[in-house]
């Protein structure tokens, strides 16, 4: 029998899953990759932003990031706005003004969730699948906070590990009206 629950904290399991949504709202599967791990970066700065942890970038830095790229966009993705450029191998996802490279977010994906990996993120695209794309990309954050693991919401949560219930995802899936 498989195990249902993971201790692991929350950023492997937000970025697991943005990639499945953004893999279910029809972007490829290394564009969803940076996109996740990007979502997930971002989320970290404001929540250590919100604790104190991170202090502010300052709006002279953030002009000169935005220039960095001529060719550089924003996608909105899970409430958050990312700044993606096109490459030669597809659509990438920026952190600090660099291309992300998926092969970095699988093996990160890889190292947090080790043999679970493939339980976690079956778990999470059932519960994708029982979304239309347009739906899920309003409700996915939302969809998050109910299955993500409790840490403290103050500083000693930051970096905690928490349970990850298969279970909870799967019965999530169960209770939504099934897309045909």
């Amino acid at each position: 029998m498989s195990q249902t629950t993971i201790q692991i904290n929350r950023a492997p399991v937000l970025a697991l899953w943005a990639t499945v949504v953004a893999e279910r709202i029809g972007f490829d599967h290394d564009e969803a990759l940076t996109l996740a791990k990007a979502v997930t970066g971002l989320t970290a700065q404001s929540k250590g932003r919100r604790l104190g942890i991170f202090k502010p970038v300052p709006a002279e830095l953030k002009k000169a990031r935005a220039t960095k790229h001529d060719k550089q966009y924003h996608v909105e993705f899970l409430g958050r706005t990312v700044p993606v450029v096109n490459t030669p191998k597809g659509m990438r996802a920026l952190n600090k003004d660099e291309p992300i490279e998926p092969a970095s977010v699988t093996k990160y994906l890889e190292g947090k969730f080790g043999d679970q990996l493939t339980a976690a993120h079956d778990a999470m695209r059932d519960l994708a699948k029982a979304f239309r794309p347009e739906e899920l990309a309003d409700r996915a954050f939302g969809l998050y906070a109910k299955f993500r693991p409790t840490v403290p919401e103050d500083a000693t949560g930051w970096g905690a590990k928490g349970v990850l219930d298969l279970d909870q995802i799967r019965a999530l899936a169960t209770a939504t009206n099934r897309v045909p």
